[in-house]
């Protein structure tokens, strides 16, 4: 059932007020985004905007989050620019659609789940890779370069970039400076304040007001038609469907990645639990359904879903919402849109680039093991040097190879000895009373990419758990970096509800990741015992700090 028919059953007048200015907010924050993405694939900005409009409104229609805002979004930019490069427009909206029924495929035979089968280091490689590739098409437009065509290799592209780097234009690189350098210092400095539509205004004001010769989106794109988009099947080629199976499957991939993942995100912030595959379902819809109206690829925006959050959202009304203000903006104000600077919708790109990078990850990954690097690495090389595709393919078998060699590894077969009977006496539970103040719970096997999400028997229960949670590791007999974020986004959950995470009798393999990783700094020192007898004195401790 979609979250927007279990959100109006108790719906409210209040709750229409605060969805209406969340969605007003995220409208606003949306538009320069959606102009953004478009030019950066290779499109015309109104492209970015119809998506925006159509597949905005039908996620929040059908899908199974609250809170959760689609539209056009980094992930897609390079792979839709080298479908358009490759096929033409006609061959991208071909390519979307049958990305759309993909997903609705995947939704309808519960494959919401599959997205946990992607390993920290892969989904992080290719996250750091996207948003390298992002920025780096954008360096033409912020130093306003003479450039009449830029590569779609990276590398070609960072040559010809440099060759022509003595065109570079004073006055659109001082105005996409000035937009870039507010934007980070109002994120510093005003967080809720969104960047984006001042950088805009502003800048489209220099170029109106003060006459600052840049190029612009009227120079360049002859501006943005007024009025709705036009609805038109696109020309579909049979001849075409086994070529673009492979980027239709990439962007499905990617569509059902980003989604779930965003979701996930708005669950954390907003309290709420997704349904994974009717969230799919309604990526699938949106998909097959923006290429109607000329759009982009779609799929959920963390960003703007947060920003959703953060206004006060309490229903998927506000992302509908959200839709009918982009719908406004461009039949009242379409004209004024052939002022905006390519510099400064530059700008805003090279922040978007470095907010989705996750690079907060990577010394954190820097920590794990070597396999865990190696994964990280090739996928992050191969997104930027390769293709999308082919950097998810191997980065996943990398990842398959490294789970069945943990395994393998931690699976051991030795003789039962009066030594390890004794040693194992710390560890057991039937001879040590638990109080009431305590809840304990266990990891029995590898908690290893694709098992992760069995934690939720704990996340989903916060609000029912005493005062201090101990997770015994006992028979956990082996963890990677997934699951080391696991333990850190219970860590995180339970202390912001005021409550104690302990870890106690952790195996060799573990024990060792976890001091490598330095998760003892997560949860603290004394957080981490070695056997159930000394995590039970410990919660006694925390119980008793509190109570005085």
């Amino acid at each position: 059932m979609p979250a927007s028919v279990r959100a109006l059953r108790h719906y409210s007048w209040h709750a229409l007020t605060s969805d209406l200015i969340a969605g007003v907010t995220v409208g606003l924050v949306a538009l320069p985004l959606a102009m953004a993405f478009a030019i950066a694939s290779g499109l015309t900005p109104q492209a970015g905007i119809y998506c925006a409009i159509v597949t905005g409104f039908l996620i929040s229609a059908f899908g199974g989050s609250r809170y959760q805002i689609g539209g056009p979004t980094g992930a897609f930019v390079v792979v839709v620019a080298g479908i358009v490069a490759t096929y033409g427009v006609d061959g991208l909206f071909m390519c979307t659609m049958m990305a759309g029924l993909m997903l609705v495929i995947l939704g309808l035979t519960g494959m919401g789940t599959a997205v946990k089968y992607l390993p920290r280091p892969v989904v992080i490689g290719f996250t750091n890779g996207i948003a390298v590739l992002i920025a780096s098409t954008q360096i033409r437009d912020f130093f306003g370069l003479q450039l009449a065509h830029v590569p779609s290799a990276f590398g070609a592209r960072m040559i010809e970039l440099a060759r022509h780097a003595v065109t570079l234009s004073p006055a659109a690189t001082t105005l996409g400076g000035v937009a870039l350098v507010g934007m980070i210092v109002l994120r510093q400095t005003y967080p809720r304040v969104p960047g984006a539509i001042l950088a805009l205004v502003a800048g489209t004001a220099a170029v109106v007001l003060a006459g600052v010769g840049v190029e612009t989106v009227g120079s360049r794109f002859g501006g943005i038609p007024g009025g709705l988009p036009e609805l038109r099947m696109p020309a579909f080629k049979l001849a075409l469907v086994p070529v673009l199976l492979r980027p239709a499957l990439t962007v499905a991939l990617l569509g059902a990645i980003e989604s779930l993942l965003s979701a996930v995100v708005a669950d954390r912030m907003g309290n709420d639990q997704h349904n994974p595959n009717t969230e799919l379902v309604a990526q699938g819809i949106a998909n097959i359904a923006s290429p109607m109206f000329g759009g982009l690829p779609a799929t959920g925006a963390i960003a703007r879903t947060a920003t959703n959050i953060r206004s006060g959202a309490v229903s998927p009304v506000a992302g509908m919402v959200h839709a009918i203000t982009l719908l406004v903006v461009l039949l009242a104000a379409a004209p004024l849109a052939r002022f905006i600077p390519m510099a400064v919708l530059a700008a805003i790109l090279l922040m978007v680039s470095w907010n989705m990078g996750e690079w907060h990850e990577i010394p954190k990954l820097l920590r794990l093991t070597k396999t865990d690097i190696s994964v990280w690495m090739v996928t992050f090389a191969l997104t930027v040097f390769a293709d999308l595709t082919i950097a998810v393919e191997v980065g996943m078998v990398l990842a398959a190879l490294t789970f069945i060699r943990r395994v393998a590894v931690t699976t051991t077969v030795s003789e039962v000895t009066r030594d390890y009977v004794e040693s194992g006496r710390p560890h057991i539970l039937q001879d040590k009373p638990i109080p009431d103040y305590v809840a304990i719970f266990r990891i029995h096997g590898p908690f290893l990419f694709g098992a992760t999400d069995k934690i939720a028997n704990l996340t989903d229960r916060i609000d029912r758990l005493p005062k201090v949670v101990i997770i015994r590791l006992r028979n956990m007999t082996a963890i990677d970096g997934t699951g080391l974020q696991a333990l850190e986004d219970a860590a995180d959950r339970l202390r912001v509800s005021e409550r104690t995470l302990l870890l106690c009798g952790a195996r060799e393999q573990p024990a060792a990741v976890m001091r490598q990783a330095r998760f003892h700094q997560h949860i603290g020192d004394g957080n981490i015992c070695p056997n159930i007898a000394a995590a039970l004195t410990r919660a006694a401790e925390v119980i008793a700090t509190r109570a005085a």
